[in-house]
């Protein structure tokens, strides 16, 4: 899923819509968390909003739209809960009765961006203190309207976002098919917040250890640990990257098994390496932890969220892994007993801290793909770094906001240009793209341009001739269209010298037939001549099924010449079956 904020957020130009539900009263008091005493505790402000975009891929009533919002409010309790000022400055939590209320237009002014126009009516309805505070919205094209769900951070995290989505799509899925959209209730984060109030204070050791990570810092919350210029809120800088694509997260995460750790340690293993080499410091940061022990609380709606801190010195998986452990146990203790030394949280300009969420591992789901789902942070002022993961079926992505200085330009820009470098390395050269032979190590890889030559050279069975200059612009011309397309992959396999000895094409197909099932589709592997006999032909078929496997598809299947007695016999020893023949014309 695409991590962006709302200056960047791709958007279609429309009405802009939102939906004005009305708040008939006030009721019975509820326990604030920590977290939202904090957040709200530092008043009205814009861009304190998070929200999540996507796109119906058909027209849509926006009677039957608010229908289905407001069945998404009536069942989860936060969104159904206000914040108010006490009579000391504090910040109360109230229930709230939602009414239905009804559509209005927000203008987008002569020449101003749709993305400034959304930014607007988000930064105005979403603040911590509004009645309610959360918003959903609407851009209404000919054809294909774009929905916005925003809420205060008070009441929600980016797990929130996904229920929010996938419960609107569910009730309104059942409004257009004529049935009542009710969803069934869910704990209330109120009832959370409760629980967490319950739970036994964090032992001595637990405090000692956040005293000896806060006191390396300063006795401040962990800062960036190179220099971001003036130390005041400055305007944001926001870097969005598209670090590993669904090859190489998958080679990634064989490179994590292979170690004994997890995906988000072998990435904290290459920050520590990183911080090391360009600060001389350990990793050290604010590292967000999710409070959702028990499944009692995978559907329900609020911040369920509560800060750790991490500490990672020795840039090695198992050290790395420890380090993570480490973190989400501090996390998993009440925070307002454990800062009682410092009056709560000890902010200080330069924070550092690196959230992680791995969609592919959460209980709620929604099709991001093909909703060209989007997470959508505010346009804020800023005087620290907040580096954002998300892993999910496409790859590995990050969002990095930062004051908008030269020299955090510089070294915050330099920190993620190297950790980036570093991360894709690491999937170049991962055990995911290993084939152990005996005695030999071959690696597969994504053909490059350069390897063109060599390709057809398998290709074609004459290995030693080259092609002309006409031929090899074909060929070229044909490798860049498969390289644009990202259901194809052209491996070439080197052997330890860095020669080309193997080559293979796989392509996923989705389709309907076969219940639906993708498919993995195996042309073109070739041998070297020199290589044959050894058991590579089998190896590569192994690594292709598992990059097939990797990209959701439940079956394999063989493109081979009918006349080829060796290769059918090949495939029939890998467990192929011979069920279907092919026709081929010229067009």
């Amino acid at each position: 899923m695409r991590l962006t904020n709302v200056a960047h957020l791709r958007l279609p130009f429309g009405r802009l819509l939102g939906y004005d539900v009305t708040v008939a009263g006030l009721g019975r008091a509820l326990p604030v968390s920590f977290d939202q005493r904090r957040h709200v505790g530092a008043g009205e402000r814009p861009g304190s909003w998070m929200a999540l975009s996507f796109r119906l891929f058909e027209p849509v009533s926006p009677d039957d739209l608010a229908t289905a919002w407001l069945a998404v409010i009536a069942r989860h309790g936060t969104l159904r809960s206000v914040f108010t000022h006490g009579d000391d400055g504090e910040p109360l939590l109230r229930e709230a009765e939602i009414r239905p209320g009804g559509w209005v237009e927000h203008p987008i002014g002569p020449g101003q961006a749709v993305n400034d126009a959304l930014r607007d009516v988000l930064d105005g309805a979403c603040s911590p203190y509004n009645r309610p505070s959360h918003r959903l919205c609407v851009l209404e094209t000919a054809t294909e309207p774009t929905v916005v769900v925003a809420a205060d951070h008070s009441h929600v995290d980016m797990w929130s976002m996904l229920v929010i989505a996938r419960d609107l799509l569910a009730a309104l899925a059942a409004v257009r098919a004529g049935r009542e959209p009710s969803l069934p209730p869910t704990p209330a984060f109120a009832e959370h917040t409760r629980a967490l109030r319950d739970r036994p204070a964090a032992p001595a050791e637990v405090h000692e250890r956040w005293a000896e990570v806060l006191a390396a810092s300063g006795d401040v919350i962990p800062r960036f640990p190179l220099s971001l210029g003036v130390a005041s809120l400055q305007r944001e800088r926001v870097e969005v990257r598209d670090v590993l694509d669904v090859d190489d997260s998958a080679a990634f995460s064989a490179q994590a098994k292979d170690d004994g750790v997890s995906t988000l340690a072998l990435v904290v293993a290459a920050m520590t390496e990183v911080t090391l080499e360009l600060a001389g410091a350990p990793l050290r940061a604010v590292f967000p932890v999710h409070s959702r022990y028990d499944a009692t609380w995978h559907d329900s709606v609020g911040w369920f969220i509560t800060n750790s801190v991490l500490e990672s010195a020795v840039p090695e998986p198992r050290a790395a892994a420890d380090a993570v452990k480490e973190a989400v146990r501090l996390g998993s203790w009440p925070l307002e007993d454990i800062l009682r030394p410092w009056d709560g949280m000890p902010e200080a300009p330069g924070m550092f801290a690196i959230s992680w969420l791995d969609l592919r591992r959460l209980p709620v789901r929604v099709d991001a793909t093909g909703l060209e789902a989007q997470y959508v942070g505010a346009t804020i002022r800023t005087d620290g770094v907040m580096l954002w993961f998300i892993l999910d079926d496409s790859g590995l992505h990050l969002r990095c906001r930062y004051p908008d200085t030269t020299e955090a330009r510089r070294h915050v820009g330099g920190w993620l240009d190297l950790l980036v470098a570093r991360l894709q390395a690491r999937a170049r050269e991962s055990v995911g793209g290993l084939i152990r032979l005996g005695d030999r190590t071959y690696r597969v890889q994504r053909a490059g341009r350069p390897d063109v030559p060599a390709i057809v050279g398998l290709l074609s069975g004459d290995e030693q001739s080259a092609c002309d200059g006409v031929e090899l612009a074909r060929y070229e011309e044909a490798y860049d269209a498969v390289a644009r397309d990202p259901s194809h992959y052209l491996a070439v396999v080197r052997d330890e010298v860095g020669r080309i000895v193997g080559t293979m094409q796989l392509t996923i197909v989705p389709g309907l037939f076969r219940g639906g099932a993708t498919r993995l589709l195996v042309e073109g592997i070739r041998v070297a001549s020199s290589e044959r006999s050894r058991g590579i032909g089998t190896a590569m078929l192994e690594w292709a099924h598992d990059h097939g496997r990797n990209r959701g598809a439940t079956l394999a299947q063989i493109a081979v010449d009918p006349d080829d007695e060796r290769v059918r016999t090949f495939g029939a020893r890998l467990g192929y079956d011979c069920t279907h023949a092919g026709f081929e014309r010229a067009l």
